[in-house]
């Protein structure tokens, strides 16, 4: 079912005002900073934070707006947050039973409806157990088979992984994925780009209570159009104003690049490019070769990242912020630790120049 969606309300200093759409059976990924509004956006789509002003349909059928705000029971909406809060006196079967059983069902039918959907989770030999005898991974797999045993027409998932430990969060990540394919409507709210990669079709970027991104998921990620973005997909970002030869930053500075096909020149835009892309040299050194951007900073951290060292820099300029990703051997060469003095330079064929998000 497609789900319609205009909210805004005020909270003291806080003000949120967005506009969306979730084509009927596709995932929407809400992506943001904390405060940014993705969990008020969920309290209101569920009916447990009441809106200023709202438009919530589903499917044309009216949830909130226009004289009509229907309570949480009657939305027909699954929620899913990063704690399973299952019954803990009830088995894992009559948990899910649950759900069938307060839509009306009868014992048997709801018990059956729980089987099935305990099977779909793999989660069929735990169906005897009470959630204190589940590992957090196993009660999880139970919290997702209750929440779709409803036939809800609308899944909202509330960072679903983040009380997982690093084992288990794969594998009910694929789970999900497998589920979903045929699943209700969906949005889910996460920090981790990964989720979105794994289980959204689209996304969308909150800011200050505002979308500042929004579109398919890989071209979101891949092309980041705010910092905050970039950062969430591992990737450098400087803003400014796009040239014929890549931006200018509000200090004057240019940072050589490629634009995109939707880049105007004199229009806000942002360069984009991967830390692996970032060459640190001695300070003062210049890199001499292919055309590159080069710019001075000092180190701020240095933090394992994999097989390489991710290396954060500071400055005033527009080299402040930025990552560079290299070797340990690399690491050790230059003799780098935090407060260093350093050049780092960036070839301009690795920049890609892309227009700014609006906002």
């Amino acid at each position: 079912m497609t789900l319609s969606v205009r909210l805004s309300l005020s909270r003291g200093s806080f003000d949120l005002d967005v506009d969306f759409t979730v084509p009927d059976g596709s995932v929407l990924a809400l992506l943001g900073p904390n405060g940014s509004g993705k969990s008020t956006v969920l309290g209101c789509l569920a009916g447990l934070v009441q809106a200023g002003t709202a438009d919530i349909r589903l499917d044309g059928r009216m949830l909130a707006g226009d004289g009509v705000d229907l309570p949480p029971h009657a939305r027909g909406i699954g929620l899913l947050s990063q704690d399973a809060l299952l019954f803990p006196h009830l088995s894992a079967l009559d948990n899910v039973a649950f759900a069938p059983r307060s839509a009306g069902s009868g014992r048997a039918r709801s018990r059956e409806v729980a089987t099935r959907w305990l099977a779909e989770v793999d989660a069929a030999e735990f169906a005897g157990r009470r959630p204190g005898r589940l590992s957090g991974g196993q009660q999880q797999r139970v919290a997702i088979a209750r929440a779709l045993a409803a036939s809800p027409s609308l899944l909202l998932l509330d960072e679903p992984f983040a009380a997982l430990d690093v084992d288990s969060a794969p594998a009910i990540r694929g789970l999900l994925r497998r589920v979903l394919r045929t699943g209700p409507t969906t949005v889910l709210v996460t920090h981790d780009p990964l989720d979105a990669l794994a289980l959204a079709d689209h996304v969308a970027v909150l800011a200050e209570g505002r979308i500042v991104e929004r579109g398919p998921t890989r071209e979101v990620l891949a092309a980041p159009r705010t910092p905050f973005t970039a950062r969430i997909a591992g990737l450098n970002l400087v803003a400014g104003t796009a040239s014929a030869d890549g931006i200018r930053t509000a200090g004057g500075a240019l940072v050589a690049g490629l634009l995109s096909p939707d880049a105007v020149v004199g229009e806000p835009a942002v360069a984009v490019f991967e830390p692996s892309s970032v060459a640190i040299l001695p300070s003062g050194d210049e890199h001499r070769g292919s055309p590159r951007n080069t710019a001075e900073a000092v180190v701020a951290t240095l933090e394992p990242h994999g097989p390489v060292i991710r290396v954060r820099l500071a400055g005033a300029g527009w080299a402040g912020g930025l990552s560079a990703d290299l070797t340990p051997a690399a690491v050790a060469e230059l003799a780098l630790e935090p407060e260093t003095p350093v050049t780092l330079s960036v070839k301009a064929a690795a920049v890609a120049v892309h227009p700014a998000a609006p906002g």
